[in-house]
């Protein structure tokens, strides 16, 4: 239940960013996307078909991806909305969007926490993954993060 709550207000915090503005986007706030965008289909062709879950519980076949997007973050796909929400900040920074985007972090950031319980109690070598990668931050020194 509680995952599914959290998933609501993402996508309340995502509309809430995505909400046409007033001002034109300039070229930062479209590179900004841009980048957010292209991590996060990378991060989707690191996965596998059938493995992909908006909600932070493992699929019960789901399988421990730790290539491609996945060997420099342990969530590429939160990543990739938090770049692309920073330019959508970009692109018209108004309080609302602010908000929206100081909502999406901490959402995001309890997802990861939840999702990371499960996937130690689901995956053998998960926490051996945590080890070697960062929970955010590409190429960061690394650390169990509890």
């Amino acid at each position: 239940m509680r995952g599914a709550v959290l998933v609501a207000l993402q996508f309340v915090a995502l509309g809430v960013l995505l909400w046409p503005g007033g001002a034109a986007p300039g070229l930062l706030a479209w590179i900004v996307i841009a980048l957010g965008v292209g991590f996060g289909l990378w991060a989707l062709a690191s996965n596998r078909p059938g493995n992909f879950n908006i909600r932070p519980d493992p699929k019960t076949a789901g399988r421990l991806i730790v290539h491609g997007a996945y060997r420099h973050v342990r969530h590429p796909m939160y990543v990739a909305l938090l770049i692309a929400g920073a330019g959508l900040v970009l692109r018209d920074p108004v309080i609302s969007r602010v908000l929206a985007y100081v909502a999406l972090i901490v959402v995001l950031n309890l997802k990861a926490r939840i999702e990371e319980r499960a996937m130690r109690a689901h995956h053998r070598g998960y926490a051996a993954y945590c080890a070697r990668t960062p929970r955010w931050v590409p190429f960061a020194r690394s650390r169990v993060e509890r």
